[in-house]
C-alpha cells in the first residue's frame, strides 16, 4: 500500500503555495553558484594531493561525453550537438591525455570503486572508441573488484553491438531517459522515442548480464496529463526496471536557451504537476517499489535501496548514489571532460564548460579547472547536516556536538526555528536531541535542507532567478 494516498494528496496541495518555491537540489553543499573562477588548477592540484593521502579509499569517477545528435529542449545537462564524427575522437584523444595529468597527482590512490558515464549521450561514441577510452582510462584508475560501472545511453542511437561491446568491457548498469511515452510530449520535447526501440534495448541489455537498468521519467512537462502518464508508468512497471529516477522538470530557461523553444501555455499547473507527483509515488510504491529521497525508486533488493537501509545513500552530482563504505569512504569523486564537476579532499572543482575552453586547456598543457571551492568547517559541518536530511532523513544533534563548542541547538537556533514552522505542517519532527523527517517531508527534502544553508539568503538578493522550484 502507498504511503501517499487521496489524503496525503490533499495535504499536499495545501502546501504548495507556501513551500513550491525556487530551491537549490543540494547535489552539492555550497551550491554550485556560490563557487568562485579564482580556484583554478593549483587548487584542484593541491585538493588531489590531500585526496592522495587516504590510498586504502576508492574513488568514484565521472566521465562526461557531450555529444548529442539533436537537442532535446527539456535539456538541463551541458551538450554539443554536431554530426562531426571526428569531433568525439578527437575528444577521446584529450579526455585521455587530462586522465593521464590527473592520475600523475595521485601516486598512491588510484582504485575506483564506482565508474560511470554520462552525457551528452555517451553511446555517441563507435563501439572501438569506447573501447579506446575506457581501456585508456582503467590503466591509470584500475577497479575495485566489486566496482559499480554506468552508463547512460540513448535508445534512439544505441546499437546492439555498442551494448556487446559494454558489457565485455565491464559495464554493469545501464540507463536511459524516457521522460514520456506520449507522443504529444514527445512531439513538444523534441524527443521522439517509442516503446518498442527501449524494450528492445532493456531486453537485449538483460540478455548481455547487465546487473542493473535504470530508466528515467520527468513530470512538469509541456503538455503532461496524469491518465497518459500512468500509462507511461503501467509500461515501466510491466518492465521491472531495477531503479527509476522520477524528476520535476526543472525549467530554467535563463540558464538553459533552448528550452524556450518548448510551446508557451503548454505546462501542467502546479496543481497538476504536483497531481503528476503524486500519482507516481502511488503507483510505483504500489508496484513494490521503495521511494529513496525525494525523486528515485528501487526495487527493495536493488542495491539503491539496500544502501539506505545500511545508512550508506550517498547524493553528489549524479543525484542518489552509494558510498563503498562505512563513513565518508568513498565519497570522493573525480571528474573527466568539459563541464564535468568532482569532489576531492574536501574541495569541490568544476572543468571549462565550453568545448573550445576545455580543449584549449588540455592542448595547453593544463587541467581545465575553471571555478570550485575548498570547503571551509562550517561548510563541512553545514554539507553533512545537508547529507543526514537527505540521505538519513534524520540529524542527530550529538553527531555535531564537540567539547568546547556551544550545543547544536545554539549554534543552528534559527535553522530550527524555521523547521519548528514546518513542524506545523507536517514536514518534519524537531525533537530534543535529533530532527526527524517523516514520510511527507521527504517530498519537501530540498525545503528542510534550506535553512541550513548559510549562503542561501545572499543569493537570493541576487537579481534574477537561479533555481529550478521545489516541487
Amino acid at each position: 500500500m502507498s504511503t501517499f494516498g487521496k489524503e496525503a494528496e490533499k495535504a499536499l496541495a495545501g502546501l504548495l503555495e507556501t513551500y513550491d518555491k525556487p530551491g537549490p537540489r543540494y547535489t552539492s553543499y555550497p551550491t554550485a553558484p556560490v563557487w568562485n573562477d579564482s580556484f583554478g588548477e593549483t587548487d584542484w592540484r593541491e585538493a588531489l594531493a590531500r585526496a592522495d593521502q587516504s590510498p586504502e579509499e576508492p574513488f568514484s569517477l565521472y566521465v562526461h561525453l557531450p555529444f548529442c545528435e539533436s537537442m532535446c529542449f527539456y535539456c538541463a545537462c551541458n551538450v554539443v550537438i554536431t554530426q562531426r564524427r571526428e569531433k568525439a575522437r578527437a575528444y577521446v584523444d584529450r579526455l585521455l591525455l587530462e586522465v593521464e595529468r590527473v592520475a600523475s597527482s595521485l601516486p598512491h590512490r588510484r582504485k575506483i570503486g564506482q565508474h560511470h558515464w554520462g552525457g551528452g549521450t555517451p553511446t555517441y561514441l563507435p563501439p572501438e572508441e569506447i573501447e579506446r577510452l575506457f581501456v585508456g582510462i582503467s590503466a591509470h584508475f584500475p577497479l575495485t573488484p566489486k566496482a559499480e560501472v554506468s552508463i547512460e545511453v540513448d535508445p534512439r542511437v544505441t546499437n546492439f553491438e555498442q551494448l556487446e561491446v559494454l558489457r565485455k568491457l565491464g559495464f554493469n548498469r545501464i540507463s536511459m531517459g524516457i521522460q514520456d511515452f506520449d507522443p504529444k510530449v514527445q512531439k513538444a520535447i523534441h524527443r521522439i522515442q517509442s516503446e518498442e526501440m527501449t524494450k528492445a534495448l532493456i531486453d537485449e541489455a538483460r540478455r548481455l548480464g547487465f546487473e542493473s537498468v535504470n530508466v528515467d521519467l520527468v513530470y512538469g512537462l509541456p503538455y503532461q496529463e496524469p491518465g497518459k502518464f500512468s500509462n507511461t508508468i503501467d509500461t515501466i512497471l510491466d518492465w521491472k526496471v531495477d531503479r527509476v529516477a522520477c524528476y520535476g522538470f526543472a525549467h530554467v530557461p535563463w540558464v538553459k536557451k533552448h528550452q524556450k523553444a518548448l510551446p508557451e501555455g503548454s505546462f501542467p499547473s502546479p496543481e497538476e504537476r504536483l497531481r503528476l507527483l503524486t500519482l507516481s509515488l502511488e503507483r510505483f510504491e504500489s508496484g513494490g517499489y521503495r521511494h529513496i529521497g525525494f525523486d528515485h525508486f528501487a526495487r527493495p533488493e536493488d542495491s539503491l535501496a539496500l544502501a539506505s537501509d545500511e545508512g550508506r545513500l550517498h547524493r553528489n552530482f549524479m543525484g542518489y548514489t552509494t558510498r563503498m563504505g562505512k563513513g565518508r569512504a568513498g565519497e570522493d569523486m573525480l571528474m573527466f571532460g568539459m563541464t564535468s564537476i568532482g569532489e576531492v579532499g574536501g574541495a569541490f572543482g568544476q572543468n571549462e564548460k565550453d568545448l573550445k575552453s576545455w580543449t584549449r586547456a588540455i592542448d595547453e598543457g593544463h587541467l581545465p579547472i575553471h571555478r570550485g571551492m575548498r570547503r571551509s568547517a562550517d561548510d563541512e559541518e553545514r554539507r553533512r547536516i545537508i547529507l543526514d536530511l537527505m540521505c538519513n532523513y534524520q540529524v542527530r544533534f550529538e553527531d555535531y556536538e564537540k567539547a568546547g563548542q556551544k550545543p547544536f541547538v545554539e549554534r543552528y537556533q534559527d535553522a530550527l526555528q524555521d523547521l519548528r514552522r514546518m513542524e506545523g505542517d507536517g514536514l518534519v519532527r524537531v525533537h530534543e536531541d535529533h530532527i526527524e523527517v517523516p514520510p511527507l517531508g521527504r517530498l519537501f527534502l530540498r525545503n528542510l535542507s534550506m535553512p541550513f544553508d548559510a549562503y542561501l539568503e545572499g543569493q537570493r538578493k541576487n537579481k534574477g532567478p537561479m533555481f529550478s522550484r521545489t516541487i
